[in-house]
């Protein structure tokens, strides 16, 4: 086995090495004058089963980019079987047309993917699960939801017994898309779920129509796959306030936290957002309401059970 990594999040590439006992594999990636990508490993690869680990996050376009130019050159240098790690799958909001004559940019990403030499994909919280049907090579979707699991029992002190009703404890989904994933938190802690229902006036923005759900006197955990601009976060817990909540947390998979994302959530009535490390930190260091949990613990077992051909799918949650 070997673990290669690229520019996007090298800290949590080194940590899920160190989690698998693995060595990363030295490369050289040069950007040239005129901004073209060049990728040289320092390693024998010949004949490994390679894990390249790239997240698809900001800048979005060279990320993507350099991870097509890391597949092709590991499939040129051997590897027997080449895995593309990508803890956060970039583009995957764009996964069907959405207007006339606009594209489905996630399919695009799914196919040159699979064109420059992937074999297999290993990704996690896909924002939308449908995206698994666009490759023709198999997809492990992880869940963040253990992880969070985890972090909720330390740091709120909720049992974990789905038959222990946590009668002060609401899962609220900031839209009705996330009503799954919200049960499922509520499933395990035996929580009762809320929906807030919104109103996007254009992208980026969001207006907080509706509170579907009884929030009074509770303590509200929201949870999602993303967290972008953060106006529908922000906008959603002051709603749940608004509607009795004693205080407001978000877990979240994904911080893309794109522009004054951080200030908005410093801002804001939400207690604490607590995020995965999917994505390199991008919030300043005086942000004391946003923090990271590790996933690497997570891929790295991932990445165990695939090199040993065992069932990854108790991960899935």
């Amino acid at each position: 086995m070997k673990i290669i990594t690229g520019n996007a999040n090298p800290k949590l590439a080194q940590e899920i090495a160190d989690n698998t006992f693995a060595t990363l594999v030295p490369s050289k990636i040069t950007t040239f004058a005129d901004g073209e990508t060049s990728v040289e490993f320092d390693d024998n690869i010949r004949g490994e089963d390679v894990f390249i680990i790239q997240s698809t996050a900001t800048p979005v376009n060279d990320s993507v980019m350099e991870l097509l130019i890391m597949i092709d050159a590991a499939k040129r240098s051997s590897a027997s079987r080449i895995t593309a790690v990508i803890p956060y799958f970039g583009y995957a909001r764009q996964d069907r047309k959405s207007a006339s004559r606009t594209p489905i940019t996630a399919k695009l990403i799914a196919d040159l993917l699979t064109t420059a030499g992937a074999h297999r994909v290993l990704t996690m919280d896909l924002h939308a699960g449908q995206i698994q049907g666009f490759f023709n090579i198999p997809v492990d979707d992880l869940t963040s939801r253990l992880v969070f699991a985890k972090d909720i029992k330390r740091s709120i002190g909720l049992s974990d017994d789905p038959e222990v009703h946590q009668a002060g404890t609401v899962f609220v989904s900031p839209d009705a898309g996330g009503v799954v994933r919200a049960r499922k938190f509520a499933n395990m802690f035996g929580g009762d779920i809320a929906i807030v229902d919104k109103r996007r006036p254009e992208a980026g923005k969001s207006e907080v129509m509706n509170l579907i759900g009884d929030v009074e006197g509770k303590h509200a955990i929201l949870v999602d796959d993303i967290i972008d601009s953060g106006g529908t976060l922000c906008n959603a817990a002051k709603s749940i306030m608004d509607a009795g909540a004693l205080s407001v947390r978000a877990y979240i998979t994904h911080g893309v936290l794109s522009g004054e994302a951080c200030q908005k959530v410093e801002k804001s009535v939400l207690t604490e957002l607590v995020i995965t490390n999917s994505i390199s930190d991008r919030c300043p260091k005086n942000c004391k309401k946003t923090r990271q949990v590790s996933v690497a613990p997570l891929f790295g077992e991932a990445i165990r059970r695939v090199t040993n051909e065992e069932s990854v799918s108790s991960l899935f949650g």
